[in-house]
């Protein structure tokens, strides 16, 4: 049961972080300021509030399954969801706020693209380290096998 837990809070995220990135780019593409407006407004709510219950119980579950684990790929998972943590923290969360509070005055300048871009930048890098640690919990809870690939025998051949 965790481990469903675990990896359907950790889709959750990803795939919330995937919708605020791609509804961001599109907005800013095609939509007008009051859709911008809204589109930040909705990431900050409910998108957070969704957010960041999803990340916890990933965390939290992710741990609970790893309590017996002691190894290279565990240590890699823990370093990257410390990165995606302070990523969220530090740089996500502000600049969602800020750029919610610029969008909601109209005030879409060179400071808004700034943010924008940062803000960007750094949902690209979150969802890249989250999907390495999909992988390696793949490559965990499966004898090191990645769904779709086939392993290698001693010979260089495939089973």
């Amino acid at each position: 049961m965790t481990r469903v837990m675990h990896g359907m809070a950790a889709l959750l995220a990803t795939a919330l972080i995937a919708t605020f990135l791609g509804s961001s780019v599109t907005v800013e593409l095609v939509g007008r300021h009051g859709a911008i407006a809204t589109v930040k407004q909705w990431i900050v709510f409910p998108g957070l509030a969704m957010l960041v219950p999803a990340l916890a119980l990933t965390g939290l579950s992710g741990l609970r399954l790893a309590r017996h684990r002691r190894d290279a790929l565990l240590a890699r998972k823990l370093q990257r969801m410390r990165l995606v943590a302070a990523n969220g923290l530090l740089i996500l969360t502000p600049c969602a706020l800020y750029l919610d509070d610029l969008a909601s005055a109209g005030r879409f300048d060179a400071r808004f693209a700034v943010f924008q871009g940062l803000e960007l930048c750094a949902g690209c890098a979150n969802i890249a380290l989250m999907a390495l640690n999909m992988r390696d919990g793949w490559r965990m809870s499966r004898g090191h096998a990645v769904p779709g690939r086939l392993e290698r025998t001693e010979t260089g051949r495939h089973p």
